[in-house]
């Protein structure tokens, strides 16, 4: 009965929904880190797809050189490049404070292009496969499709990361002081807080996110050097739709954006790789600031 109408099998529309709901939690995690660093330093991260992609990396070395497993490479991974984050913006980003925005833009799309360009030199371009980890393989047969353990996971653990840091930044004193540091830095400085450590540990946060979104794509994707490169700029254009600096419009555009993308595969498969752009462009028509973007 529903096959006849909707002209084709129903495991069709929800395998369609179950791949784009992973792919939008992919989008949520990552356009949450760029929403963080955007939204509390004003930095243009272009480097994200590639701190993500080092995150899988990390994965991969975990496990292959010190055998750690994916659980421990989950934790270990995302510190391990939130802490290469943390280097980046002192020494470099730091002193782009203050100055137009195109200048970090540059920046970051230039460490984008070494990290990467190093590591297509040392891997080659072509993908090194991760295990799924064992408590994770297998799936359950739902009846209407079938729903690989893995897969859900990585929606649960996507999901419960961006609740978490929308927790963090808009209802603990944390985030209080990181959105009063981006207003009035010397103001909150006068009351002792130390700005520059909340603002390098904010972008090493926002860096770790990519990483973590890196880790959970391991065993998804093979893991190789542009694997970030091919997601970024989707992952612009969904931070855009949201709000260029809003938490809340990533995670939610995140998430619409991937499902939207997934019914298009569907119904229309030969605009599914652009579905997100044509969405931005009549966004940025009628709302300029985004869906949950503040006007300026």
């Amino acid at each position: 009965m529903l096959t006849d109408l909707l002209g084709f099998p129903p495991q069709v529309l929800f395998g369609q929904l179950l791949l784009g709901l992973i792919n939008g939690a992919f989008y949520a995690v990552l356009s949450l880190g760029l929403a963080v660093i955007f939204g509390l330093l004003n930095i243009v991260n272009f480097a994200h797809g590639a701190l993500y992609m080092l995150g899988a990396f990390a994965t991969l070395g975990l496990t292959q050189y010190l055998g750690i497993g994916y659980w421990g490479a989950l934790i270990f991974a995302p510190l391990i490049v939130g802490a290469i984050g943390v280097g980046l913006e002192r020494v470099l980003l730091r002193r782009l404070s203050g100055i137009d925005h195109l200048y970090g833009l540059l920046l970051t799309f230039g460490l984008a292009l070494v990290i990467e360009g190093t590591f297509v030199k040392l891997f080659g371009a072509s993908g090194i496969p991760y295990p799924t980890p064992e408590a994770l393989q297998g799936g359950v047969n739902l009846g209407f499709m079938f729903l690989p353990f893995y897969r859900g996971w990585v929606v649960v653990a996507s999901l419960a990361v961006c609740v978490a840091t929308w927790y963090l930044f808009e209802r603990t004193k944390i985030g209080a002081y990181l959105r009063a540091g981006t207003e009035n830095p010397r103001l909150l400085q006068a009351f002792g807080v130390n700005v520059p450590l909340l603002t390098t540990l904010a972008y090493g946060y926002g860096v770790a996110l990519a990483a973590f979104a890196g880790v959970l794509a391991a065993p998804i994707t093979q893991v190789n050097p542009l694997m970030g490169s091919n997601l970024i700029i989707v992952v612009f254009a969904v931070v855009v739709i949201g709000g260029m600096g809003s938490i809340m419009g990533a995670v939610v555009t995140g998430l619409s954006m991937g499902i939207i993308e997934g019914l298009t595969k569907v119904f229309w498969p030969e605009a599914s790789s652009t579905v997100i752009f044509v969405v931005m462009a009549i966004v940025l028509v009628l709302r300029p600031a985004g869906l949950f973007g503040k006007p300026a």
